[in-house]
């Protein structure tokens, strides 16, 4: 009890100034949230506040939200939203559900930072451990960060994805094997990407059990936590289809994700390449897609099976840049689990290379975007070239993580080798 206390006396502060900053922008620039909910880099066709309006709308005239093919999100989000006043009327109440979730998403991030588990996990305690920065810190720099700040103004639902994936991860640190699993299959049941994340979190979950209930078996621990998420991921299909009154919603939901058949404009590496793709290659290539970004799974699993932690933080780099629809909610999600690793800043080879590029093609891109779209002066190579910046200067960072990593672990393997310069052969 009394550690909950100061939990709250510590962050109670921090938390009201986040959700005073993002009320005052609220109101003091009114324009500002339509204007973001517009913005490609903010919002894709599966998570875009207006699409959702839309499809809030048709399930209030009981017609089914998936019919014109606009409305691709989670049929439970209908309900969520229907119980809240007309945003367009009264914004307040929507604004007040987004500062709500971005406070929950710090508050689980605060706890797997003050667990220690990033530099000290079941098997592998890094030398550097000490060097850390409180889950105060941590909470505040996701909070604080201008992407995440502008994620909750724009309203696009994958907010929901970033809360339930750290409160999975979060539940797996603190012993609660169940209630991450279905905290994770509330991520994939919403987004469905998450379910990649699956194999590092059962080791996470597994390394963390109370010693009163302990499976010692993997095999048997893994088939069981499978098996939990299956039966979630059931009920909430079934949930969805007595709300819709059809399986619908998967191909639209889902379908739309596996075979990217809306060509919208966003941050991410698909788009483009596929409106240039002849129809003949398109499944082929499609697939190569697919396996580029699964095939990161199991290899980060088993190469960096003492960290978990690391691999699941590595892997959502990565979605932030390979996934089908990316927004930079997706980018605020993977910076703010990088400060958990301050022990291994010291490590890192191109941070202020991987930080110049990002911030560039931050300030440059609305600027490409606008001559392509609005001005006439450009092309689609514009904006393009720009998010292949963008996704280069994450790329650094996820590649300059996974070598800090692993340095890490070899220093202690091989003392000897402390600050030494090495060669990547």
């Amino acid at each position: 009890m009394s550690r909950g206390k100061m939990h709250f006396q510590e962050t109670a502060g921090l938390y009201t100034a986040a959700a005073l900053l993002r009320l005052i922008l609220y109101f003091f620039f009114p324009g500002l949230p339509d204007l973001l909910t517009d913005r490609v880099e903010i919002s894709t066709p599966v998570t875009s506040f207006k699409r959702l309006q839309e499809g809030l709308f048709l399930y209030k005239h009981n017609v089914s939200p998936y019919d014109g093919g606009v409305y691709h999100q989670a049929p439970l989000l209908l309900p969520l939203f229907s119980l809240l006043p007309d945003p367009a009327t009264y914004p307040i109440f929507a604004y007040i559900l987004y500062i709500i979730v971005d406070l929950l998403s710090a508050d689980a991030l605060y706890k797997i930072a003050e667990s220690g588990e990033a530099g000290a996990s079941r098997l592998f305690t890094s030398a550097r451990k000490d060097r850390k920065w409180s889950g105060y810190i941590v909470a505040a720099i996701f909070l604080f960060n201008p992407f995440t700040i502008a994620t909750c103004m724009a309203r696009p639902t994958n907010v929901f994805t970033t809360c339930a994936i750290l409160h999975a991860i979060a539940k797996a640190i603190s012993g609660n094997p169940f209630n991450s699993m279905l905290a994770f299959s509330f991520a994939t049941y919403l987004s469905m990407y998450p379910a990649l994340l699956l194999p590092p979190l059962i080791l996470l979950a597994y390394d963390r059990q109370h010693a009163s209930n302990k499976i010692s078996s993997l095999p048997q621990f893994a088939a069981i936590n499978v098996t939990a998420v299956s039966l979630c991921l059931s009920v909430l299909f079934g949930v969805s289809y007595l709300l819709t009154g059809s399986w619908e919603f998967l191909a639209s939901t889902y379908g739309i994700q596996l075979t990217l058949t809306d060509l919208t404009p966003n941050v991410g590496l698909w788009w483009y390449f596929f409106v240039e793709m002849f129809d003949s290659f398109r499944a082929f290539f499609l697939a190569v897609f697919w396996l580029h970004l699964s095939c990161y799974v199991g290899g980060l699993s088993i190469r960096i099976r003492t960290q978990p932690l690391a691999v699941l933080t590595i892997l959502l780099g990565i979605f932030a840049i390979f996934k089908p629809y990316p927004s930079i909610a997706d980018t605020s999600l993977f910076i703010g689990m990088v400060p958990l690793f301050r022990h291994i800043f010291p490590l890192l080879r191109y941070s202020f290379l991987s930080a110049s590029t990002i911030l560039y093609s931050t300030f440059l891109g609305p600027s490409f975007y606008y001559l392509w779209i609005y001005a006439g002066s450009g092309n689609a190579n514009f904006f393009y070239a720009i998010t292949l910046v963008w996704s280069l200067g994450q790329s650094l960072l996820v590649s300059d993580l996974a070598f800090a990593v692993l340095r890490d672990e070899w220093e202690l393997e091989r003392p000897e080798m402390v600050g030494k310069e090495i060669r990547q052969i």
